[in-house]
Formats: C-alpha cells, sequence, structure tokens
C-alpha cells in the first residue's frame, strides 16, 4: 500500500503566537513597574506574575529566573525607545541619539537606577554595554574605515566602557532633575579631546 509522504509538523497556531508574546510583554511591563515603583530589584516572584496576571510557571519557562527577566525588561525598553532608525546617517545621527538615551535613562531613572546597583547590576551593565556597543560599532566603522574589524570592535567596546561608567554614575549619583544637555556635552567633550589622538599614527590608526 502506497503511502503518503508526512507533512511538515504543525506549527503553533497564531494565536496561541500571540498569547506567548502577550505573557511575555505583560511580565516585562510589570517588572518594569514594580522595580520602578519600589526602588528596588528585590521583588517577589508571585508580586510579578500577579502584576502580570500571569503563572509563576510561564515566567519561568519565558526567563528562566527573576533577575534574567529583569535584563530582558531593561533591553526591550531600550529598543522600543532608543533604537535609531535603520536608515539614520550615522554621523548626522550621533548628537541626536546621545540626547534621546539620555532623555531615556533621565525619563526611567527610577527603573535604571536599582537596576544598576541591585542584584543583577553586572547583568543590567553588560546589557545596556552589548546595546550599545552594536550602535558604536557602527559609528566606528564610518568614522575608521580602514581599521582591522577586530580593532574596530575592541575601539567600540573601549568607548562603549568608558561612556556607559559615565551613565551610570549620572543615573545613580547625580542630583535632580537629571541634566541631559549637560551629560551630552560631556560625553562629546571626551569624545572630541581623544578624537585627534585615535587618529594620530601614534593612536593606532591610520
Amino acid at each position: 500500500m502506497d503511502h503518503q509522504p508526512a507533512g511538515p509538523s504543525p506549527s503553533p497556531s497564531k494565536p496561541q503566537d500571540r498569547r506567548v508574546q502577550r505573557s511575555r510583554v505583560a511580565l516585562m511591563r510589570a517588572a518594569v513597574r514594580l522595580v520602578s515603583e519600589r526602588g528596588t530589584t528585590s521583588i517577589a516572584v508571585t508580586d510579578i506574575t500577579e502584576a502580570a496576571d500571569v503563572s509563576r510557571k510561564l515566567l519561568y519557562m519565558h526567563f528562566g529566573d527573576r533577575e534574567q527577566l529583569f535584563t530582558a525588561a531593561a533591553r526591550d525598553l531600550l529598543e522600543r525607545e532608543v533604537l535609531p532608525p535603520a536608515d539614520d546617517d550615522v554621523l548626522e545621527s550621533l548628537r541626536p541619539q546621545a540626547v534621546a538615551m539620555a532623555q531615556h535613562f533621565a525619563r526611567h531613572r527610577r527603573f535604571y537606577r536599582p537596576m544598576l546597583t541591585g542584584a543583577c547590576a553586572y547583568e543590567m551593565n553588560r546589557t545596556v554595554n552589548e546595546f550599545f556597543e552594536t550602535l558604536n560599532l557602527d559609528s566606528v566603522t564610518v568614522l575608521y574605515p580602514d581599521l582591522d574589524p577586530g580593532m574596530a570592535r575592541d575601539l567600540a567596546a573601549f568607548l562603549t566602557g568608558g561612556a556607559s561608567a559615565l551613565v551610570t554614575a549620572w543615573v545613580v549619583e547625580g542630583p535632580d532633575p537629571l541634566d541631559v544637555e549637560r551629560l551630552v556635552d560631556r560625553l562629546f567633550g571626551v569624545a572630541e579631546f581623544i578624537a585627534p589622538v585615535l587618529k594620530s599614527p601614534s593612536g593606532g590608526t591610520p
């Protein structure tokens, strides 16, 4: 008897996919809201799942643990509010993007301050650095097109680390209200100071 070849396994239905996405979003939004309201990352998992109206099982299924949920929520927030349009001119958008970044951290200071000082501070710093390192790499490759790719990545990581230290100190320790333009001026002041060194033969670039 002839057998018809088995077709592909059915994929999850679109309604199910939408439910999964909704529960992920609900958990991330609840995490941001609760950390911001309470000023701490020491929040019970039950409080988060109740605020998101989902089960504890779903939190662990989606994120593994509470700390991974918090860092995923931070990355989601960054991607939604700070990620530049794909067609932006890299050089012309440098300052506007820096302003947008600073405004973002100022607007969500009540969330980021406990995230940068609490139990998940290490993962939070790594998440922020990875996010901005990708953006900085685009700028580095435009500014220094002859750089070896490995050196370009190292330079982007170096610049990101320094900028991240300034931003973190500003968010955690800066006086209220945070001065966005002052921070951006500081960042660009440092960039303008080191740019001639990077471009000189002794600085290692052609």
